[in-house]
């Protein structure tokens, strides 16, 4: 098959790979090759992996000898670079932490060895994971391989750059705020943000310890909700998942969340995806659940101080070497009662998720924009127009972050395009620790929908070159 393996899912490659009809060496070469071909223009990896092809090799021979295998073995993966793997940078785009090697693989990077996958390298992120861009003063800027001029979203953008150029069978990511979903919807892949504490997030910067225990978590993007599903088998703490019959099973949906509007295009991938599931036999019907609007101001309030103090320790003696979006929160003045202000906050956002939960007892999926616009030009990081309207760029996702807020799994999948031709996601969320149910809905849109499409504009030309 040649170069074509990199056009091939994830989850048909690991089956090759199984029946010996693909090598897991031809598997690493041909994603070495899309990289070398693409990614000097995007900037999606940014550490190659020096064992790359020992480690295929290994997984080659235990193939040779009819071992027992994983079921990623062979597979190609790439990793965030906010999350350790041993004997690679860990910069997390960050100055301070530029000559930082790892000494160890995270704990969800070891699942994926476990499992057999084989780790290309490192994808670029934002500084310290800090905003919904892919560019910091160690790597520069990932571009989006839809359009070059834009960004391909943030924090995880080199992971959804990486998956959708096929430059890796599938990355790592993680999401505090949306960082999975988010770059997934603008680069037009699938992307899983799992219940907290679901996959092991041990081994990331920030450290996924205090307020951020509450909402962040890590999870796989890929260009199928197949894959997504494989991957999170192999990074989840709890029993594989099974796909469930969800005919009958009550699914609301809402195009805005009463406090920032949405752009057409964004409205018409929702309402395709009710009626993909409507057509799919579940019980659709247009509702807003409780407290989704205060996503934004409830994310603020529980994580905002938590990142100022994490970044004054991480750049103290160093201010001068943080990037914009670092040296704005250090420099950014506490209330004199931030840690009350966190205490209220959390008591805010536990009566509201117990409501929350409580609308959900009766209608446990639904289905909502990831953000107010597809994805923006680089230029427009700070603020985007939509319905008229001048929103600060963080306040636009406050869609995606309620899932962090009320820590809701929740799955991104393609559901439309723009005038422009770029992509639109929606996500399906669910109850907490109900992955299964977010897949499977998600899985029925992808069908109904068409799912990935590859991108047509890659720098230099490279769309079909391979």
């Amino acid at each position: 098959m040649g170069q074509e393996l990199t056009s091939v899912s994830a989850a048909r490659l690991a089956a090759l790979i199984r029946r010996r009809e693909v090598s897991p060496v031809e598997a690493a070469e041909a994603y070495l090759r899309r990289i070398e071909s693409l990614n000097p223009a995007l900037n999606a990896v940014v550490t190659l992996a020096p064992d790359v092809l020992e480690r295929a090799r290994e997984a080659e021979r235990a193939s040779a000898r009819g071992d027992k295998v994983g079921p990623l073995h062979g597979v190609p993966v790439t990793v965030k670079d906010t999350i350790e793997v041993r004997g690679l940078p860990a910069a997390a785009g960050s100055r301070v932490r530029a000559g930082l090697v790892a000494e160890r693989d995270a704990g969800a990077v070891a699942r994926l060895r476990a499992a057999g996958a084989v780790v290309l390298g490192k994808t670029n992120c934002s500084e310290m994971a800090l905003d919904y861009t892919t560019e910091n003063p160690v790597f520069g800027r990932t571009l989006n391989p839809h359009d070059p001029r834009r960004t391909p979203g943030g924090s995880s953008g080199g992971c959804a750059a990486a998956v959708a150029a096929r430059l890796s069978a599938a990355s790592l990511g993680s999401d505090l705020a949306g960082s999975v979903r988010i770059p997934a919807h603008f680069c037009g892949v699938a992307g899983l943000r799992p219940t907290a504490a679901r996959v092991p997030t041990d081994g990331h910067c920030p450290p996924v310890v205090g307020a951020y225990a509450l909402g962040a978590s890590l999870g796989p993007l890929a260009r199928s909700v197949e894959d997504l599903r494989l991957f999170y088998d192999a990074l989840s703490l709890s029993a594989p998942s099974r796909p469930g019959d969800l005919r009958g099973r009550r699914v609301a949906w809402y195009e805005e969340d009463g406090e920032v509007p949405v752009t057409d295009e964004t409205k018409r991938a929702v309402r395709a995806a009710a009626a993909a599931l409507a057509d799919a036999g579940l019980e659709v019907s247009e509702g807003r659940p409780p407290g989704v609007g205060k996503g934004t101001e409830l994310w603020l309030a529980l994580f905002s101080d938590a990142t100022r103090q994490f970044l004054r320790a991480a750049y103290a003696g160093r201010e001068t070497e943080a990037g914009p979006t670092a040296r704005a929160l250090i420099e950014s003045v506490a209330p004199a009662d931030a840690s009350e202000v966190s205490a209220r906050a959390r008591e805010g956002r536990d009566l509201l998720r117990a409501e929350l939960l409580r609308w959900m007892e009766a209608t446990p999926l639904f289905v909502s924009p990831v953000g107010a616009v597809a994805a923006f030009r680089h230029e427009e990081s700070r603020r985007v127009e939509v319905g008229g309207r001048v929103v600060g760029t963080f306040r636009a996702f406050g869609y995606a972050q309620v899932c962090n807020v009320f820590d809701l799994p929740a799955v991104c999948v393609p559901a439309g395009r723009t005038r422009d031709g770029l992509p639109v996601g929606v996500q399906l969320v669910g109850r907490p620790f109900e992955e299964d149910a977010v897949l499977a809905a998600a899985a029925l849109v992808e069908r109904a929908l068409g799912g990935f499409r590859p991108p047509t504009n890659l720098p230099n030309g490279g769309a079909n070159q391979l």
